[in-house]
Parts: C-alpha cells; structure tokens; sequence
C-alpha cells in the first residue's frame, strides 16, 4: 500500500471512532477538553432553555448503523503495495459516509448541540454559515466525519470570528435535511440558530 494510500487509510480509521469517544482529531481538542495542561476546571454547564433538549453527537447516529462497517470489510491484510482497490474502498467508505442515515425522531426537536465551527461564508463583520462538527480539525486537518455527525448551520445573527474559533453551543430547531456543501456532505440543519460560547475548561 503506498504512503499516501496508508496515510489516508489511518484517517478514516481513526474518523470511525463514535463522536463521543474522539479525542479531538489532530489537535487533541475536543468540547469540554482543556486546551493546555493549566486548564484543569471543569466547564460549568448552565441547564439548556425551557422546552430545548441537549443533544449529544451519538444520540444522532442510528442505534443501528455502524460507521465501521465498510472498513471492517476492506480485508487489508489482503493488499498489496499500491494495489488500486484502495482507493476504490476509500471511494465507496467516502461515498457511503456522505449518506449516512439520519434519527428522523430528531427532525423538528429543538435543541443544543455543541462543537466546533468550520466557516462555510463570512466576511469582516463575522461567519453567517458554517458546520458543526463533534471534534476539532474536522473537514480542515483531516477528511470530513460521516454526514450524520456533521450539522449546516444558518445561524440567526453573524457569529463573530473570535467566538468561531472556540467551542460553540448551536441552539435551534433541528432539521433532518441533507446538505451538500464545499466542505463536506450535513445529515441535519438547523436554521435561525443561537450561537454562544461553550464554557470550555480554563
């Protein structure tokens, strides 16, 4: 298998890994997680407003599907250096991860969701559209994880850069409705959404 094969081979494994079990991709940054070894308190999370549910990144997966499935099958003891069916499996994992299924339940239930943002449009007065993603570095650093973990969000006000840089709690009426962006492929919307900083650690 050549480097560049394996290179990306060890990415999506490691994107296989359920959101709450991620680490932060290839920072080490992941919501909640201190962001130097000084910050040891804990964040104080305020409860979530009257009639919003907090959600978590695993409760958007189908109890049924596992996003390790086509890995599991690639058989990669089985391949030799360069063989060409590496990059026809990755092809088939990318294609099959940009159509993972959604919890339709979770279509039309408001609520908060925290993570990090990858800018999709903004300018000088702020980011008017971006993604949510579970871990940091996601779409950027390393490929995209599938698209049930990955949320369009049009938020209600510009969210200014300073504050896009951190953790944000998205909060809104969330939407099983697919995107297709630059960036990467959405399983869920949310529109007119509140964006505020995540009381990371400190």
């Amino acid at each position: 298998m050549t480097a560049r094969t394996f290179s990306a081979m060890a990415l999506l494994l490691a994107m296989a890994v359920p959101a709450a079990a991620q680490t932060g991709g290839t920072a080490g940054y992941a919501v909640g997680e201190p962001i130097a070894p000084e910050r040891k308190e804990a964040p104080k999370l305020k409860p979530p407003p009257a009639g919003v549910r907090d959600l978590d990144w695993d409760d958007m997966v189908p109890k049924d599907w596992n996003p390790r499935a086509a890995i599991d099958k690639l058989g990669l003891d089985r391949l030799e250096d360069g063989d060409p069916r590496a990059t026809l499996m990755l092809e088939k994992i990318r294609a099959d991860w940009d159509r993972a299924p959604v919890v339709k339940a979770l279509d039309g239930v408001k609520v908060r969701l925290p993570g990090f943002v990858v800018m999709l449009e903004g300018d000088a007065k702020g980011v008017s559209e971006f993604l949510l993603v579970p871990y940091f570095g996601a779409c950027i650093h390393v490929p995209p994880p599938p698209s049930n973990q990955v949320v369009h969000v049009l938020p209600a006000k510009r969210v200014p850069e300073k504050l896009a840089s951190y953790p944000v709690w998205v909060t809104g009426t969330m939407r099983a409705v697919q995107s297709a962006t630059a960036m990467a492929s959405a399983g869920y919307r949310i529109e007119a959404a509140q964006v505020e900083e995540y009381p990371w650690r400190r």
